[in-house]
């Protein structure tokens, strides 16, 4: 019988007709296929979390302009430049913070050039969008054998968020060391934060874990500090949606909390990030525009009766700015790197 780790979260379907996503917000009670087509569908389920995860979004957009740029009926170079712009404006309105989003459509966006027929540059979208899919998985697997050097048989692994296979294409990015583990045979105990207000970690990190058959213990967030201080961690992994030059790193809200305890209990704090989310255009994490979302979800969101008192004050950014000097490594798919950032992110 099938489960989860026998599918790609995103893709292309058969007939290059349709974006083709694992939806995310019905996890884990239900795995739900969704065949997207239309450029509002494909934004909506961008917003709406339907998919997520930096390299899995950037996937889907990549597709989803392809799709847009498959359906524009013209043979005239200067007006179908015209459309596909537009509509990579408006796919990139869909959310903010992570730079795989722009990245993805910037890179679509250079196989429109002039000179040839409109029909070869559809196919050359084509082309480029299966090529982001398919370097998503490798680029995600030589994360995981290079992160798979920072572990030891036996260790205790904390996460936050969801950086594994629902985060990508397959795989994932902060998973990815646990599964070289994992094939290596090595015995590693994750911890896997809740991840409020969405529990990304419960619903997504703890399903695809235990579904692998690793020994996965849910936390709450605010319980990472008495594991940490109980001495059940020798590492700490995530991901990433954004990396600073500088190495400040954007992530979940709540992950910067991590990076602070996992300092106090002097636990290393590895960041798994594909060089597709280092953005060397934003100079410091403070520059990073973070996106703030329906205060519902706090309040109202997986409970069956509102929990806060009608007209309070909500404040719910998705993401927080983790400092570099608090990053003991950033792990890419070319490999370990360390303090101190700039250059070395640079040349990466």
């Amino acid at each position: 019988m099938k489960n989860i780790t026998d599918f790609e979260t995103v893709g292309l379907n058969a007939d290059n007709s349709a974006l083709v996503i694992i939806d995310q917000t019905k996890l884990p009670n239900e795995i739900e296929f969704l065949s997207l087509s239309s450029q509002p569908e494909i934004w909506t389920a961008i917003n709406t979390l339907q998919v997520r995860g930096a390299p899995a979004i950037g996937v889907a957009a990549a597709i989803g302009v392809y799709l847009a740029a498959k359906s524009i009926d013209t043979a005239d170079y200067n007006t179908f430049r015209a459309r596909f712009a537009e509509a990579k404006r408006y796919l990139a309105s869909s959310r903010p913070t992570a730079v795989n989003l722009f990245w993805a459509l910037d890179r679509m966006e250079k196989t429109v050039t002039p000179n040839r027929p409109v029909s070869e540059i559809k196919q050359a979208l084509l082309n480029e969008a299966l090529a982001i899919k398919n370097e998503d998985i490798s680029v995600c697997k030589a994360i995981g054998e290079h992160g798979l050097n920072l572990i030891n048989d036996g260790d205790g692994i904390l996460t936050h968020c969801n950086a594994g296979q629902l985060a990508a294409v397959s795989y994932g990015t902060a998973l990815a060391p646990v599964y070289a583990a994992r094939e290596r045979g090595y015995k590693l105990k994750v911890f896997a934060d809740e991840t409020r207000p969405l529990l990304q970690g419960a619903r997504l990190t703890a399903f695809e874990l235990s579904a692998r058959g690793i020994d996965t213990t849910l936390i709450c967030d605010n319980m990472a500090s008495q594991v940490m201080k109980n001495g059940w961690i020798q590492a700490v992994f995530t991901g990433c949606d954004r990396v600073a030059a500088n190495g400040d790193v954007c992530n979940k809200i709540g992950t910067s909390g991590v990076a602070i305890l996992a300092k106090h209990y002097g636990v290393p704090f590895y960041v798994c990030a594909p060089t597709s989310t280092i953005d060397i255009s934003t100079a410091v994490g403070g520059d990073i525009p973070i996106e703030e979302r329906d205060p519902r979800e706090v309040t109202d969101m997986w409970y069956e009766k509102r929990m806060a008192p009608e007209g309070i004050n909500v404040y719910n950014p998705a993401f927080d700015v983790t400092p570099g000097d608090l990053v003991t490594a950033i792990i890419t798919e070319h490999g370990i790197i360390k303090p101190p950032y700039g250059e070395k992110l640079i040349n990466n």
